[in-house]
């Protein structure tokens, strides 16, 4: 068990190996090296959650120190990983889902220029993520995390000839960048307030110092506000999103690993590891729900009309995060978790499918160019229609018990505003049953439209067992995963009993299964109220786009002005560009380029230049060649040196 620790190094040798030799290893070579490496990762991982649940439940939190890794003064970093079951549950995450994806890139990525490349990046995420999650303390925490934005930034810009690609790397790139400004400040700000950077030493303070929750932004309010400006960077909420539906330009494969299972839950997971802090600062809690509300109704609205089907997937994902952000704003931490997990599959799932129809209609992505597919991609027909119920809140799939559980303890959360919240989430959870269902009526039902030419269907290109595993065992969990967070009515949280442990530092008590016992008659209702919203949601998605698409086009025709402003993502993009970018651009110019740069700094070098160049053309018309003139100089300097001497003697 202690060596557990170990699952983080088989990716960075697959990396290392890749980037070093890769030139010299064939395309199979460098996709089974990085698939073992991400394999031996995951059997590590599954080894050590068998071993994780035979300790008793107070002896989960298992902590393996490797060395001192920065000491100065006061300060001390190790280089140490923890082990709790809020670690385990994302580490078995990453491993499980990043295998899936390495396998199924390996026939989705093939005839590549960057083969190599890319599943040396791939391996790399994986280390970066899995370093992220194991750490035991901020400081290390913050080096995964910012090679989880580098690792990032090669993947989404992977098509290096491809310009949009590289245009929306630099963009998530910079925008991450922001938001990590504060997260650091966060972290330096917990280091001068408790001493420390080490989880369990600084939740050990807090609990102590701070036993009741404290109103305002005092030294935890500002704290958790700084890191909660970093998570809107990495986990894309309002007003940080804008990079990741640019960062569809990637492969579909990243889209999945790092856009749906992983990289984008860092921040719900950075919240849920600082609950300590979290759940005592009641302002910051209130400021998330709202941030999480206002992006998840945002992006789903956004999501009603893309035409792109990775675009469509892509505001669905920051929706569904905003959904995660609403349920740790209102203190569910557990619920944000479990609706990370059934997220994480079948989302994954949904970007998998979404590739496996772009590979078989020759990288075609406009759904309205799609139809009739599920006479030819039944797996993937199948599967996705599994997602799909899934995220839309249908029982008994995995997306119905976690949004379930959100909408119930949002509504029961006693924040003020709490029913308006609840209210939001179900019209959220209505939009996303529409646009997904849009999704599916446009991709695989009514006629063929994938063909351009109307001609042979010789053109439709069959995918192989590499794209349909993964999408089978996404699928199975997508279906059962929610099992593990039954609600009141049906039986056990399971999920919140195995957290308990990595949330004992919560100031909130967690709602046990005998409490919601006690309200099962609300809690169904509530239930009922939801499944209502949702079923409503797929209805207009049937009459829109599947009875008669003609209404569809009269109302876009009717409600023109309307449907530019959703379908121009209500010109956010533009506003930033307008307010921020292009001043900060003009600014640049004028005062660093022509004034500081060109004046200033290019000004002193030119000026010591002509000063010096001024000079020795005076100086040198010493050096004349004529005696004369050596010996005026001498007799000069001679009686100059007499005076001096002269002077000082009869001073």
């Amino acid at each position: 068990m202690q060596y557990f620790w170990i699952l983080i190094l088989f990716p960075l040798v697959g990396a290392l190996l890749n980037v070093i030799f890769g030139n010299r290893f064939s395309p199979k070579i460098s996709a089974w090296l990085s698939c073992s490496a991400s394999g031996l990762s995951f059997l590590v991982a599954l080894n050590t959650f068998w071993e994780f649940l035979h300790l008793p439940v107070d002896e989960r939190i298992i902590k393996q120190h490797l060395f001192t890794w920065i000491q100065s003064g006061n300060f001390v970093a190790e280089f140490s990983f923890l082990l709790d079951p809020l670690s385990m549950v994302m580490i078995l995450i990453v491993t499980g889902i990043g295998l899936l994806i390495h396998l199924y890139s390996v026939e989705y990525m093939i005839g590549d220029n960057g083969y190599h490349r890319y599943f040396a990046y791939l391996n790399l995420f994986i280390f970066m993520m899995s370093l992220l999650i194991l750490a035991d303390n901020y400081l290390l925490m913050f080096v995964g995390w910012e090679g989880v934005g580098l690792c990032s930034y090669l993947l989404i810009g992977h098509y290096l000839d491809k310009k949009s690609a590289g245009d929306a790397a630099k963009k998530a790139f910079v925008v991450n960048r922001i938001g990590d400004v504060g997260f650091i400040l966060g972290i330096f700000l917990i280091f001068t307030a408790f001493g420390s950077v080490n989880y369990l030493k600084v939740f050990e303070t807090v609990s102590h110092r701070f036993p009741q929750p404290i109103e305002g932004f005092g030294i935890l309010g500002t704290i958790t506000l700084l890191l909660f400006i970093g998570t809107t960077g990495k986990s894309a909420q309002f007003p940080l999103y804008i990079w990741l539906p640019n960062a569809m330009e990637g492969p579909t494969p990243v889209s999945a690993l790092i856009h749906a299972a992983t990289m984008v839950t860092a921040g719900i997971y950075v919240i849920v590891r600082s609950v300590a802090l979290y759940s005592r600062a009641p302002d910051t809690l209130a400021i998330i729900a709202l941030v999480g509300t206002f992006t998840a109704l945002l992006a789903a609205m956004m999501a009603l009309v893309q035409e792109d089907i990775k675009k469509v997937l892509a505001y669905s994902t920051i929706s569904q995060l905003g959904y995660m952000f609403l349920a740790v704003g209102v203190g569910a931490f557990s619920a944000g978790i479990f609706h990370l997990l059934t997220h994480a599959f079948f989302k994954a799932l949904l970007f998998l499918g979404a590739g496996s129809v772009i590979l078989a209609l020759h990288h075609e992505q406009n759904l309205f160019k799609m139809g009739g597919l599920r006479k030819r991609l039944k797996i993937t027909f199948y599967t996705m229609w599994i997602a799909t119920l899934a995220i839309s809140g249908i029982p008994f799939f995995s997306g119905f018990f976690s949004k379930d559980e959100i909408l119930w303890k949002v509504f029961n959360s006693g924040l003020y505003g709490g029913t308006l919240l609840w209210s939001i989430g179900i019209l959220v959870a209505s939009l996303t049953a529409c646009y997904m269902f849009r999704l599916m009526f446009l991709t695989f039902h009514g006629q063929e439209k994938w063909n351009p030419h109307n001609t042979n269907p010789s053109h439709f290109k069959k995918t192989s067992s590499f794209i349909k595993l993964p999408l089978i065992v996404l699928a199975f969990f997508s279906l059962v995963a929610g099992y593990i967070g039954l609600p009141g009515y049906l039986g056990t949280h399971r999920l919140a009993e195995f957290l308990a442990p990595s949330l004992r530092y919560q100031y909130f008590p967690q709602i046990t299964s005998a409490v919601r016992q006690e309200h099962l008659f609300q809690e169904l209702s509530l239930t009922i109220i939801a499944i209502l919203g949702t079923l409503i949601g797929i209805a207009i998605a049937y009459e829109l786009y599947m009875k008669d698409i003609q209404i569809t086009h009269v109302l876009v025709s009717r409600f023109s002005s309307l449907y530019k402003i959703v379908h121009g993502k209500f010109f956010i993009d533009e506003l930033y560009d307008l307010i921020l970018v292009q001043p900060i651009k003009k600014g640049t110019q004028i005062v660093l380029w022509q004034n500081v740069e060109n004046k200033v700094i290019d000004g002193m070098v030119n000026g010591t230049a002509s000063t010096l160049q001024v000079w020795s053309h005076k100086i040198k018309r010493i050096q004349s060649g004529y005696i004369r003139t050596y010996a005026a100089w001498i007799l000069t300097g001679t009686i100059l040196i007499s005076l001096y001497y002269y002077w000082m003697f009869n001073s």
